[in-house]
């Protein structure tokens, strides 16, 4: 970065209140950081910050106590009014605290607090504020608040000076137009907001409205949205407690998610047994985080107590939807406290930069105007009633300000929209906020999501890396040669897989010394270990007709015609179809076991002891004593060698070796007690598992392409020489993020990457910042963890480093934190931002965006449906940013420089007369 900018953790923004200030004065004192940092600048050096913290100069804070007269003028009013407008509506509006509950099954007797109700409500109005509401917007502008006034003089007859029509037709059609608007639109709301409340839903008695879901109500739900955040208690699956959901609309993954029922409810011989039965589920206070859970469930009507801990695989949040069988589940959070709820934010009244241009000019005009009327009524003398004269000189130079501006603009934002929708080169495209369209022709940053928005989500399978040989798609057969050769000589062979107990009675270490294994050996180690190493289940549909369902499903043969793959990430499926490919399938698969049909059609089983599913801290994932994951996690774990560096996109799979009889039992005990603790369990379970990771032997490595959309790098290059700057805001892993933006070209090959290492505290965050300063000409790549932590102590400072990178990736973004960035933008740059996306969790940054371009993809309409632009695929931006609000931008400032150049050549004339007569 540019070492000639002095950075310090001092906020420097005006716009913040003292209260702020205050508040984050009182915070930095409480936390265990030397309270020192307040006062120290931002080095170039971490020696000058290590050495001697002494030298640093105490930095005065702002003074935000003195304003000007000027800033009131230009601005300053309207920032007070809106100030204790927003104070007023927190004092009226003041929010509840959110507290851990305890949910009893079937009693809502027991529950002793009040809970928000389920309805959903996305509306700006009600029939008593949607008047006054309109208003209120159309007239704080001052351009439309002198066109008000403007009329109303016209009432008094003193002030008269013309027919009323030529100053209230104007100013009605305008209003008229603007509230049919605004009416269509909350009509739109109310139907899309009923349809949603007035779903159906079985309450193992009765049948209700979703917006009449309580909590502790037992909800049964068969291939429906998920009304309410609710814990997964049976199902009539036959593979067990086991179900999928989608959850597109919800974190923006079209994979579908297995969900496990509890085991204590699961194992009742009815359902009706769920009211007979005394237990309560405890659950955490509500949070944004769509990805954790901590939780326990407890019976009491039993000896000894059971208890059971709950994970996020016993969720089922709202706007999920049951993809298959029969859910029961009871109802933990309502409405305003569901996650879905909790990480959408509300559509604004979004106005362009040009209006906001106009209104500015419209005052300087005004005072124009003050002033010529002060020199006329002083050519008079100031003689007779000159404050009546000095009024009636102002209206009657109104047409320096001509009201018809406003019609003029809005009819031409019309036809641009018109015209964008009759562009053959994009068809689809749908323009669905008339008002902005200038905006796609001034923008400075572009957000964009990543799945399904840069990429197909569609991942290939493309490389196996054995260390010493490499396998590419040109000689996969030679795998496939190797597999059926190997299982050709029977089960019996070292490296075969037989039951779960053919996998444990290998699991003592080796004798002796090491031999080194054939090729065709590791080949069949690695296939098998990345065969079985995964969270895919198969799912077999049937084709016959409603009758045939039983003899369908007793004689059912893992054939390869209807059987589709889920997991909760496409890459696993790319690895599943691949080992098909090469003679190992996936025929079935439940909680306990799985089975693998070998290429002479006999199959293995295998015995799922333990699965710790992959998360952002752990990165990696196993079963039965199998594990994969990213190669910066596996470096620590596997034994030394010297080719896990491969440049590819790694998932490894290494096989462990460890005494079994009596050390996992021990292990079991163990992670059973860290998983229900209610304390620090997160850190209680890594400890625990962290105990099975040592000197594990490295198998393979495995590369997966995610394929781009159509066009992606032309467009990003075009964007890019326009002066425009993109990031990448992703729910996903770090490396499947610098990955797509090495490949999509938003970073190029040449180009340094800064990956923003983890930090958890302020002092970390300061020497991490520091390290970050002293790169130039680098792109930024940083996490959603990280980026929370610098942002709460250090935000000025991290947003000017990001604005001057090339690029910027984000990952592991919750959609709240999307949104974020977004508003930090225009906060600290005032530069015009665009967010594009393609799923529900694209919503709330579309929606905080200056403005919100949606893609209609695999991930649903509902991006599409809250953007004001929807496109049908990426490439079209080029031509909509380009063409299209660029031309937009033009035209709209030639016609309003028209109109008000027009506006002062009549008052010039009327100047002139009346200075001569």
């Amino acid at each position: 970065m540019a070492d000639s900018i002095l950075l310090n953790p001092v906020r420097k923004n005006s716009r913040r209140t003292a209260n702020y200030s205050s508040a984050r004065l009182s915070r930095f004192s409480l936390e265990d950081e030397p309270s020192n940092l307040d006062e120290m600048p931002l080095m170039m050096s971490e020696e000058g910050f290590e050495n001697d913290e002494s030298d640093y100069q105490t930095l005065p804070r702002a003074r935000r106590g003195q304003r000007r007269l000027g800033w009131f003028l230009l601005g300053g009013w309207e920032v007070l009014c809106k100030s204790c407008c927003d104070c007023l509506a927190h004092v009226c509006r003041r929010k509840k605290e959110m507290k851990a509950r305890t949910v009893w099954l079937g009693r809502p007797e027991k529950s002793e607090e009040k809970f928000p109700k389920n309805g959903i409500k996305n509306q700006k109005y009600n029939v008593l504020t949607f008047v006054p509401g309109v208003l209120f917007q159309q007239f704080k502008f001052f351009l439309n608040l002198y066109f008000l006034v403007v009329s109303c003089s016209q009432l008094v007859p003193a002030l008269k000076i013309g027919y009323l029509y030529t100053y209230w037709a104007p100013l009605g059609f305008v209003l008229a137009v603007t509230m049919v608007r605004e009416a269509v639109d909350e009509v739109r709301r109310h139907q899309r907001d009923k349809e949603m409340n007035s779903q159906l839903y079985s309450k193992l008695t009765v049948r209700v409205a979703s917006s009449s879901c309580l909590l502790t109500d037992f909800i049964d739900l068969q291939n429906q949205r998920i009304p309410a955040d609710m814990i997964f208690l049976r199902t009539s699956e036959k593979t067990g407690q086991s179900c999928f959901i989608r959850t597109e609309q919800l974190d923006g993954e079209t994979d579908w998610k297995l969900k496990v029922a509890v085991s204590c409810t699961q194992r009742l011989a009815a359902v009706g047994d769920l009211f007979s039965i005394s237990a309560f589920v405890y659950a955490q206070k509500p949070q944004l985080d769509i990805h954790s859970f901590e939780g326990n469930f407890t019976r009491e009507d039993v000896e000894p107590q059971i208890q059971e801990s709950l994970s996020i695989d016993n969720t089922l949040w709202a706007s999920a939807v049951v993809a298959s069988g029969t859910v029961i589940g009871v109802v933990i959070y309502t409405g305003k406290e569901t996650r879905s709820v909790l990480n959408t934010s509300h559509a604004k009244n979004k106005v362009g930069l040009l209006d906001l241009e106009l209104n500015r000019l419209t005052k300087a005009l005004f005072l124009a105007q003050l002033v010529l009327s002060v020199v006329m009524v002083a050519l008079q003398g100031f003689v007779g009633p000159w404050f009546r004269n000095l009024f009636r000189f102002v209206v009657l130079f109104s047409y320096i300000i001509p009201i018809s501006l406003r019609v003029n603009l809005d009819m031409g934002k019309s036809a641009y929209g018109w015209m964008i929708t009759r562009d053959e080169n994009i068809p689809g495209t749908v323009v669905r906020t008339s008002t902005i369209p200038e905006e796609l022709g001034r923008l400075v940053y572009l957000l964009t999501d990543k799945t399904g928005t840069l990429t197909q989500n569609e991942m290939v399978f493309k490389r196996l890396h054995l260390g010493t040989v490499a396998y590419g798609n040109d000689t996969m057969d030679e795998i496939q040669s190797h597999i059926v050769q190997s299982y050709a000589q029977g089960p019996a062979q070292p490296s075969g897989g037989g039951s779960g107990n053919a996998a444990v009675a290998r699991s003592n270490p080796p004798q002796g010394p090491k031999v080194r294994k054939s090729v065709s050996s590791r080949i069949h180690e690695a296939v098998k270990a990345v065969a079985l190493c995964h969270n895919v289940t198969p799912v077999y549909e049937s084709h016959g007709a409603a009758g045939e369902t039983e003899s369908a499903e007793a004689d059912q043969d893992f054939s390869d015609d209807n059987r589709t793959y889920q997991a909760a990430s496409p890459d696993e499926v790319a690895l599943v179809r691949w080992t098909e490919s090469v003679g190992l399938t996936l025929v079935s698969r439940d909680l306990t076991s799985l089975q693998l049909r070998t290429p002479s059609g006999q199959i293995l089983s295998f015995l799922i002891l333990q699965v710790f599913p992959f998360t952002s801290e752990s990165k990696r994932m196993e079963i039965t004593f199998y594990m994969k994951g990213a190669d910066v996690a596996m470096a620590t774990i596997v034994q030394y060698n010297d080719w896990l560096e491969e440049e590819v996109r790694t998932r490894t799979g290494p096989k462990v070796f460890i005494p079994l009889h009596w050390f996992y039992w021990d292990f079991q005990s163990r992670y059973s007690q860290a998983k229900l603790s209610l304390l620090d369990r997160t850190l209680k379970v890594a400890a625990a598992v962290e105990s099975l990771e040592r000197e594990m032997e490295l198998l393979c490595l495995t590369g997966v392409e995610d394929q781009l959309q159509a066009d992606v790098r032309p467009t990003l290059e075009l964007l890019r020489n326009a002066g425009i700057k993109i990031w990448m805001l992703t729910g996903d892993k770090m490396e499947t993020a610098t990955c797509i933006a090495k490949s999509s070209h938003l970073v190029s090959r040449t180009q340094d990457v800064h990956v923003f290492k983890p930090v958890c505290s302020r002092g970390e965050a300061h020497l991490e910042l520091n390290a970050f300063r002293r790169k130039h000409d680098c792109a930024l790549v940083i996490s959603g963890d990280s980026l929370e932590v610098c942002l709460r102590y250090y935000e000025h400072e991290l947003v000017e480093l990001a604005c001057q990178c090339p690029a910027v990736v984000c990952c592991r973004c919750s959609p709240t934190q999307k949104a974020q960035i977004v508003r930090l933008l225009q906060q600290h740059t005032a530069n015009r931002t665009c967010a594009i996306g393609d799923g529900g969790n694209d919503v709330s940054m579309i929606q905080a965006a200056d403005c919100g371009i949606g893609i209609e993809g695999k991930e649903g309409k509902q991006a599409s449906l809250a953007a004001d632009f929807s496109v049908s695929q990426f490439r079209h931006i080029g031509r909509l940013l380009m063409v299209h609000g660029r031309n937009s931008y033009k035209r709209s400032a030639a016609l309003g420089q028209f109109v008000m150049h027009r506006g002062m050549i009549i008052s010039t004339m009327q100047v002139l007369r009346l200075s001569r007569f």
